[in-house]
């Protein structure tokens, strides 16, 4: 009995060991990346982020179901003079996650080229989220109907509300979505990706893109090929990698490996 128990411990204290799953984040530059990144370890937004050197690796444990998982990220620059030097970030990742900026068409398309360069040089196996970010920037319509207290005509109303509708279009509509959530889901559906809608700002759908993508990383193959061994990654500190400069271990304001679970 006590061989029984002794060994029912040992799956539990074993499942316990965190699941470490390398994951990468790529996307042209100012889509969000670092933001939402911050948003899911450290739960905050800082406005006017400066742009990414190279890359920053942080870390956020995540407990699904019986297993605790170690994401070990990888923030990548978005700037095009660093795109030579991404395949040292994909390389043996277990996930990505492909940023856009629903309110920059182009951005998309820069995704997509991403997720084929994924697809073609990146671990066969590798769990891809396609994210939409900024999707607080984008108003649903209009704030409301201005409305005559008087008996004023409706045409001259309309026509009052026509004069200066070209001044209040930003006030009204905010900035215009240029990809349709519809264009892009259909496009991940076809490409076998995951899809999400976010916004690093106020924290909408960033969690459910690192929950959904532990329930699609086949931890058991990592548990029995990894076990023990990191699958890449700096000393376990959040910090940013200058490539210029090396490693500095410059702190993100965050804590590495919060307590709680994040998803």
């Amino acid at each position: 009995m006590s061989q029984t128990n002794d060994a029912a411990s040992q799956v539990i204290a074993n499942n316990m060991k965190p699941v470490q799953v390398k994951l990468v984040l790529l996307g042209e530059a100012a889509v969000g990346k670092s933001s939402l990144v911050l948003r899911f370890v450290n739960d905050e937004f800082q406005e006017n982020k400066e742009p990414t050197i190279g890359a920053a690796f942080l870390t956020q444990k995540c407990r699904l179901e019986d297993k605790v998982i170690k994401f070990e990220i990888w923030d990548t620059a978005g700037q095009e003079r660093f795109h030579s030097l991404a395949p040292m970030y994909y390389r043996n990742a277990q996930a990505a996650v492909v940023v856009y900026d629903v309110t920059k068409a182009s951005s998309l398309e820069k995704a997509k080229s991403w997720v084929k360069e994924l697809q073609r040089q990146a671990n066969p196996n590798i769990v891809i989220a396609l994210t939409g970010n900024k999707v607080d920037l984008v108003s649903t319509g209009r704030k409301g109907r201005r409305t005559s207290e008087s008996d004023q005509d409706e045409e001259e109303e309309q026509e009052a509300m026509d004069l200066d509708e070209d001044e209040e279009d930003d006030e009204d509509y905010g900035i215009s979505r240029q990809v349709p959530t519809e264009e892009a889901s259909a496009y991940a559906q076809e490409a076998g990706l995951l899809f999400f809608e976010t916004s690093a700002k106020n924290g909408e759908g960033v969690a459910e893109v690192f929950t959904e993508i532990a329930k699609k990383i086949p931890l058991e193959h990592i548990l029995s090929s990894t076990r023990g061994s990191r699958a890449g990654g700096v000393g376990g500190s959040n910090g940013r990698v200058d490539l210029q400069n090396g490693a500095n271990g410059q702190r993100l304001g965050g804590q590495q490996d919060k307590g709680g679970c994040a998803c």
